[in-house]
């Protein structure tokens, strides 16, 4: 079975708190979402805004495979501002419980049945093609919600939406409705499923199981509160999962870590560490045990192949790791140690751990130099004099020192900000010596207040167009964004030269 993809992260996943889209990135986040393959795109809510219809407008100009739809109350001049910029297809919706009723909308049963008929008609009566949701479904009466879909299906819906808008069903309960839905009206049925209890993707799955056909979903599951259900999960749940018949999808799924990460770039809400599919560690073991059984056979600790979603898997050095993974991480770099020096290793990354301390791949190949008495296994790159200077009027300069193989080089450079002018004259140094680069800069706030942590991930690029990365956390963002860049310096040379030699046994 085909399962529709509707995304909106353009609607429902920029209700995300301290989320705000210019028309130009809800358009360049559109043309993603196509490369992916969803079938419907939510570009937005026309009527809110005049920014809003003027990013609508250019999602339905773009020519765009997937199907672009767009949000619209039970009223006329919702309807009208989404004709306004191009639109063919609209989500209509109002809100059906009796909590919503009394509290909100302040309406009889009656009246809310006429005014999302008489929306359904206007609609239809357009040309439009109308998808009907009945806001907080799961907290409706069961027979009143069976009443409002029968009746905007005979007033000409093509498609019924269930949405869980609170999060409060249960898989089992969103089945029965979405059965409910589908012999009230014979129309195609999608679900809309929040994450307040961290439910969506599971009733997602359960309404699927029952007979829906779509689902509504945003890119890491990004969306107002506790998010909406998340489209990563989802497609690789249903694609890898057990179930009694097969489903499919458009999606690609080798794209879908690189979309995750262009979309929370731009959207700037950071993909936990530990979620399912596009977090960092999702594909990622330190654990010894876990370690030797993923070298032996991925399958033993990873439910699917990392490779499915464009991820590979990474070893972590730290205090839970093993010789086996320190092998196969050393092994990385054309290194291998015999299996009493891996334990020696091992000793001496334990010993950091229970410090507290992390080990970066750097600092593995340093202590593995000295381990197996390798001189060539160090710090290619030293930081040994920085200083920054900015402030209202002047523009940020910095001077960097940096040792290369035992030889001093300086530099100065300016900069948009204190680590932009840092970075610049860093690369003015191993732009030349090194044939290094920076790709990509990342900074993330790790913990909250004016002392908070912040993390760093770079990408550097050599010549030969070799990338590699490195994260440093600290409290002064200009210094650990420097710190970062040399790591990643020294990562990419250390890898290279070390491609052309053959330590070992």
């Amino acid at each position: 079975m085909k399962v529709r993809i509707f995304d909106t992260t353009l609607r429902d996943g920029e209700q995300t708190p301290g989320v705000a889209l210019t028309p130009e990135q809800k358009l360049a986040i559109a043309q993603k979402l196509d490369i992916l393959g969803v079938d419907a795109i939510e570009a937005g809510f026309p009527i809110i805004s005049d920014g809003e219809m003027k990013a609508i407008k250019s999602i339905t100009a773009a020519n765009l495979r997937a199907e672009i739809c767009g949000l619209a109350r039970t009223e006329k001049k919702d309807i009208d501002a989404a004709v306004s910029t191009g639109l063919k297809y609209i989500h209509t919706f109002i809100a059906t419980s009796d909590i919503h009723l009394k509290y909100k909308l302040k309406l009889t049963r009656e009246q809310v049945l006429a005014k999302a008929v008489e929306a359904v008609q206007y609609a239809k009566s357009l040309g439009l093609q109308v998808e009907f949701s009945a806001e907080d479904a799961t907290r409706t009466d069961r027979d009143f919600l069976k009443k409002v879909f029968k009746a905007v299906t005979e007033a000409g819906a093509d498609r019924i939406d269930i949405p869980d808008t609170v999060g409060y069903s249960t898989p089992q309960y969103l089945a029965a409705i979405t059965r409910d839905t589908i012999e009230a009206t014979h129309l195609p049925v999608s679900v809309h499923c929040h994450n307040d209890f961290g439910l969506a993707v599971a009733n997602s799955i359960s309404a699927i199981q029952a007979g829906a056909q779509c689902a509504h979903v945003t890119i890491n599951g990004i969306g107002e509160r506790a998010g909406n259900a998340s489209l990563e999960e989802l497609v690789m749940s249903l694609q890898c999962l057990q179930f009694d018949k097969k489903y499919e999808t458009n999606i690609d799924a080798k794209l879908l870590y690189e979309t995750s990460r262009y979309i929370s770039k731009i959207v700037g809400v950071q993909v936990q560490p530990n979620k399912a599919i596009v977090g960092e560690n999702a594909f990622g073991h330190e654990s010894g045990i876990h370690t030797h059984g993923v070298l032996n056979n991925p399958l033993t600790y990873e439910p699917i192949s990392p490779e499915l979603v464009g991820r590979t898997r990474w070893f972590q050095v730290g205090k839970h790791a093993g010789a086996h993974g320190i092998s196969a991480m050393l092994e990385e770099y054309g290194i291998q140690p015999t299996k009493e020096q891996a334990y020696h290793i091992l000793d001496r990354v334990k010993k950091l751990g229970d410090q507290g301390k992390h080990v970066t791949d750097v600092e593995l190949l340093a202590i593995a130099g000295e381990v197996m008495e390798q001189q060539g296994l160090k710090r290619l790159v030293h930081l040994t004099g920085f200083s920054v200077s900015t402030g209202i009027g002047n523009m940020p300069y910095a001077f960097v020192k940096l040792n290369i193989e035992g030889k001093d080089f300086i530099s100065t450079d300016y900069g948009v900000g204190p680590v932009d002018a840092s970075i610049n004259a860093i690369q003015k140094i191993t732009g030349e010596i090194a044939k290094v680069r920076i790709k990509d800069y990342r900074l993330d706030s790790i913990s909250g207040g004016s002392e908070a942590l912040c993390e760093v991930t770079i990408k550097v690029e050599d010549a030969y167009g070799n990338q590699a990365s490195a994260k440093s956390i600290g409290e002064d963002i200009v210094i650990t964004s420097v710190q970062a860049m040399i790591d990643g310096i020294n990562r990419i040379m250390l890898k290279n030269i070390l491609k052309q030699k053959n330590w070992g046994h």
